[in-house]
């Protein structure tokens, strides 16, 4: 008997001992999966603050670099475009150098294309845009390179270097954009000075990496020019205090140099090489004097809207207008003026539960009309490409007159998978026939006629996107053109395009 109580103290005493052990080790393995699952958590909220920020930046970013001039900024954020955008044209990760405060990103966008056409003049012929594919075989429509960032508490600013190689085989280095934007200035108002993109319509601000079609427009190439309206100057733009989206804008730059179509840019009479294209209605003189006069700048005014119709769609309306001179003085009979008028419309479906922003539909359609102001001109005075008149034989005399000018685009986009987009675009141009094309005359011989600037033409583009990530894109496109006294043409393009570092969301 005594030996079991012996044996039993001792069986208890040993537990009493080794409780305070297994306690001891219990606490151990509580804290260390305690902290590891603290760490892990700390990781996780650190991510997702990082990614927080990120997205703040880009979003504030895009609205400067077009979010919202463009319009598309509604009250629901899962309903906005630019936060599909961001998902697939936006770096996650790039160059930063500076502080919080004032910083400057870094990104690099290459663009190139490769295809070929039945069309024997594809640069400035069937295609218009300085950056769409200009040859058959490869095309570099850009590399772009884009610095962007806070300046200081007050200011933030984008820069935009092109670089890009023509038919010929010539590089060029262009500044698309560079400017210095507002930050907080009250009552809603923003100012902007430096070179930038006239906010003209929907596709004019945007550049050619941010295309949903491999070229441009024929109305944006025709009348805006074919690298677009864009020059020096200054715009201020207010926020309306609206219950939907509201802005009103004006924009003041020069009017004359080779980005400023339509307006007193660097015309010419007569191509040496073909023979062929003699655009009359753009003769322009003394348009290299610069500035002279408040009228002798480009006034842009824009007015848009944009709200939710239902919570699956949104809606912008915007009217746009340039006014400005295309001509000084000089042989063109006095000064002469264009103005363009246009609007746009853009409508875009998007499910509620939709997976990084498909599937969805957009439809964007954009018309403008032109009435160019020519003066009386007088070829007795040329040398080279001199114009005869049939009738008297002697150097032309051709009249002053308005030449009215319609055209546009609508367009039509799928994205019926995460990251597949198959589009649909129609563009038609036409300008009234004036009164130098009725004219019997001819130059060297040849009867001049229809001026093929301003003939009727139409193209339809069907085309198939695919982004295998945000940071790239591969597409391929069709174009069937019919141009009125040329005839029809067939291409085909593929074009692929890469980003490195940072880069702003666009519109989407």
């Amino acid at each position: 008997m005594k030996r079991n109580l012996v044996l039993v103290f001792c069986l208890t005493a040993s537990a009493i001992k080794a409780q305070p052990t297994n306690e001891l080790d219990a606490l151990k393995r509580q804290l260390q999966e305690a902290t590891e699952k603290f760490d892990r958590s700390l990781q996780e909220h650190r991510k997702i603050i990082d990614d927080l920020n990120l997205r703040l930046q880009h979003m504030q970013a895009a609205q400067t670099n077009g979010v919202r001039d463009q319009g598309l900024v509604t009250s629901a954020a899962t309903n906005t475009v630019e936060a599909d955008q961001s998902r697939l044209t936006s770096a996650a990760t790039g160059l930063r150098l500076g502080t919080r405060s004032a910083y400057m990103d870094i990104g690099l966008v290459g663009t190139f294309a490769a295809g070929s056409s039945t069309a024997s003049d594809i640069e400035g012929g069937t295609q218009l845009g300085g950056h769409d594919p200009n040859q058959r075989g490869f095309t570099v429509q850009g590399v772009e390179a884009t610095f962007s960032g806070a300046v200081d508490p007050y200011f933030r600013g984008m820069a935009n270097v092109l670089f890009s190689i023509d038919a010929g085989g010539e590089s060029f280095l262009e500044l698309e954009e560079a400017y210095l934007e507002t930050i907080s200035l009250p009552g809603n108002l923003q100012v902007r000075g430096g070179q930038f993109f006239t906010e003209f319509g929907r596709h004019n601000p945007t550049h050619p990496h941010a295309w949903w079609f491999v070229d441009t427009p024929l109305v944006n190439g025709r009348f805006l020019g074919p690298d677009g309206l864009r020059n020096p100057g200054a715009r201020v733009s207010w926020l309306m205090p609206t219950p939907f989206y509201s802005e009103l804008s004006l924009a003041v730059q020069n009017s004359h140099g080779e980005t400023a179509a339509s307006f007193r840019s660097s015309g010419h009479v007569h191509d040496d090489e073909t023979d062929e294209e003699v655009p009359l209605a753009f003769r322009h003189a003394d348009n290299d004097r610069g500035l002279k006069h408040v009228d002798d700048l480009l006034f842009a005014p824009r007015y848009a809207i944009s709200f939710e119709v239902t919570d699956a769609q949104t809606l912008l309306l915007g009217a746009s207008a340039a006014f400005g001179p295309n001509s000084r003085g000089g042989d063109n009979g006095g000064n002469t003026d264009t103005q363009i008028y246009g609007i746009d419309f853009t409508w875009k479906w998007k499910p509620a539960k939709h997976q990084a922003g498909f599937p969805f539909v957009m439809w964007q359609t954009e018309a403008m009309w032109r009435k160019y102001d020519v003066g009386e001109f007088d070829w007795a005075g040329e040398e080279e490409g001199q114009i005869i008149d049939v009738g008297t034989g002697a150097p032309a005399l051709l009249p002053g007159e308005t030449l009215d000018d319609y055209r546009f685009y609508t367009q039509l986009l799928y994205g019926f998978k995460p990251r597949w987009v198959a589009g649909l675009r129609f563009d038609y141009v036409k300008g009234e026939q004036g009164d130098y094309e009725r004219l019997n005359l001819t130059v060297d011989g040849d009867a001049l006629g229809r001026d093929l600037e301003r003939t009727e033409r139409w193209r339809l583009s069907p085309n198939l996107t695919w982004f295998p990530t945000e940071f790239s894109k591969l597409r391929l496109q069709y174009n069937y053109d019919d141009r009125k006294g040329i005839g029809e043409d067939h291409s085909v393009w593929l074009q692929f395009e890469f980003i490195l570092g940072a880069h702003a969301a666009h519109q989407f």
